[in-house]
């Protein structure tokens, strides 16, 4: 009766299911990261740097 109450393998269970949900979302993120800025989206992120920068330069000169 004291393997019922032993709850040592309880706990690295839930330890288990924790990193394997971390796990999960950290995947679930990166493709949605990388479909987001892939070729397909259009998306070009040293153009959109550039034309950030040349807004800045403009409204420091008063332009």
């Amino acid at each position: 009766m004291d393997i019922l109450k032993d709850e040592g393998g309880q706990g690295a269970a839930e330890y288990i299911l924790l990193f394997g949900g971390v796990i999960v979302i950290a995947i679930v993120a990166l493709w949605i990261y990388f479909q987001y800025f892939g070729e397909s989206s259009g998306l070009n992120a040293g153009d959109d740097i550039l034309e950030v920068r040349d807004n800045v330069n403009q409204a420091a000169s008063g332009g």
